[in-house]
């Protein structure tokens, strides 16, 4: 069996670990942080400094895809994570009357949990498995080249994208850190995308990969809470997240009472500096069906007003044209594919990542094949929900930046496009279809095209002539009084325009 060598001790490399172990190969973690995640959770979560982790204090969720992971190959981790008090929310308890199943409808379940659940779970299960050693505070500095033959190849032929000629590249064979030189059979990158691994990989001799970046044009503003004692759930109309031309909205249910509050627009719009003070943040949030809700449970504040911007997504293979730039080392998690946190994917791609490692190891993972052959995986598997995070932030993009009223001149198959949401609130057909692209468990252009759903969707369009998109929220004037950039003194509540009483009476 393979002994896997492993940058990274977040959640791709954790369960990569683990993963691997389970099917009989050894796995070394060596991570930057001195410390491993513990069970006191709001120590963690609130107090833990962790600048190599930017996004860990950022709301989280576990979709359908990663779910199904946990529970069919890490059922003790999927277990942990309940007991240490993440939630499960199936998507189709919107609707008063659940309909009747359908095959896979049990995959269309949301875990609700802080990132710090799931590390904590896996550093658990971690600790107690004989075959992985986690090498805390102990970076890895340098990539080692495999010695004499072998230490770099050439493949005659065609490339991983078809192109002939001749193809070199360098084999690794293992990692340096402060602490010594490690050996493996495979190195596994999941150090995320701040981790260096591309200058690593130059250093190593490897011809530079290209990396494909798309700048999301997003700002985020999160504020955590907890909900009164006696109070175990928030409500669950009206829908999590709205949006409006130029902002939105969106409230993430959590572990234990927790959830976060977002609001986001867009990054040169010039009122999103205001949103720093809690006191504006409020009262931007409650300008919107679910921030009013859940902050009218009168929760508690837990942390001041987090901002996040300048995100973008990533496409980082150890590839290019040719084919692989080195065999011996694959990357996963954030360090091959780091897509904005709108649509929650990022930790179910990194967790099918650590699954295809840990089952395909034992076939020869220094070898030139082993590495086209993921490679190609990747391609196949992971870059086209990269694409679609890439087309729904440039779609949210360019309407915030644009700033336009309602509607904005959405007609056709754009317009189409967002009432297919809007219709699942009502529609548990669509629902489900939107529901099955949100988990991962099929892609839109299959889900979306069903006609029955089509249909579905063109008669609630028929049925309101005169709807418009992106119309809850307040309107610029009422937003900049809010922020307090449009010369006002009021909240702007008088010019929210608000489908409050659909939301909650539905």
């Amino acid at each position: 069996m393979a002994h896997l060598l492993v940058i990274g001790g977040g959640i791709a490399g954790l369960a990569t670990a683990l993963l691997a172990a389970r099917r009989g190969h050894t796995a070394e973690v060596f991570e930057r942080d001195t410390r491993a995640p513990g069970t006191a959770l709001d120590r963690d979560f609130f107090g833990w400094s962790r600048p190599g982790v930017p996004q860990a204090a950022q709301p989280h969720v576990l979709l359908g895809a990663a779910r199904r992971l946990l529970r069919d190959e890490l059922p003790d981790v999927h277990a942990e994570m309940i007991r240490l008090g993440a939630r499960e929310r199936h998507e189709l308890d919107w609707f008063e009357v659940r309909p009747p199943a359908r095959p896979d409808d049990e995959d269309l379940v949301m875990i609700q949990a802080r990132r710090i659940v799931l590390e904590s779970a896996l550093a658990t299960a971690v600790r107690a498995e004989p075959g992985v050693v986690v090498r805390y505070g102990e970076p890895v500095v340098g990539l080692m080249r495999a010695e004499g033959a072998g230490a770099t190849g050439v493949a005659e032929g065609a490339g991983a994208a078809g192109v002939a000629g001749a193809v070199s590249w360098v084999r690794v064979a293992g990692v340096a850190t402060p602490g010594g030189a490690y050996r493996g059979d495979l190195v596994v990158d999941a150090a995320g995308r701040r981790g260096g691994s591309a200058g690593l990989a130059a250093a190593a001799g490897c011809r530079p990969a290209p990396v494909e970046r798309h700048r999301t044009g997003l700002a985020y503003f999160c504020r955590w809470y907890r909900l009164p004692d006696g109070t175990d759930e928030g409500p669950r109309r009206p829908w999590t997240v709205t949006g409006g031309a130029f902002a939105g909205c969106a409230v993430f249910p959590s572990d234990n009472r927790v959830f976060a509050v977002t609001v986001f627009a867009h990054t040169g719009d010039p009122t999103r500096a205001a949103l720093r003070d809690p006191a504006v943040f409020e009262a931007a949030a409650r300008a919107f069906p679910p921030g009013a809700a859940w902050l009218g449970l009168g929760a508690e504040p837990l942390s001041g007003v987090l901002a996040t911007a300048g995100l973008d997504n990533r496409w980082s293979p150890l590839a290019d044209g040719r084919g692989p730039v080195a065999t011996g080392m694959v990357p996963e998690g954030d360090a091959l594919t780091h897509t904005n946190p709108t649509l929650g994917q990022g930790t179910s791609l990194a967790l099918w990542a650590a699954d295809r490692v840990a089952r395909t190891a034992h076939r020869d993972p220094g070898s030139y094949g082993f590495a086209a052959a993921y490679h190609g995986w990747a391609l196949r598997t992971l870059k086209p929900w990269f694409d679609l995070q890439v087309g729904a932030d440039a779609a949210v993009g360019e309407r915030l930046a644009a700033g336009a009223g309602p509607g904005g001149g959405v007609a056709g198959r754009a317009r189409e496009a967002a009432a297919l949401f809007e219709c699942a609130l009502e529609d548990p057909e669509v629902m489900r279809a939107r529901a099955r692209v949100r988990h991962l468990a099929e892609p839109p252009e299959r889900a979306y095209a069903d006609p029955g759903v089509r249909a579905r969707v063109a008669r609630w369009l028929a049925a309101r002539p005169d709807w418009t998109p992106n119309a809850v929220g307040p309107d610029r004037a009422a937003w900049e009084e809010l922020t307090g950039t449009g010369g006002g003194t009021g909240t702007g509540t008088g010019r929210v325009r608000s489908c409050w009483g659909r939301w909650a009476g539905a």
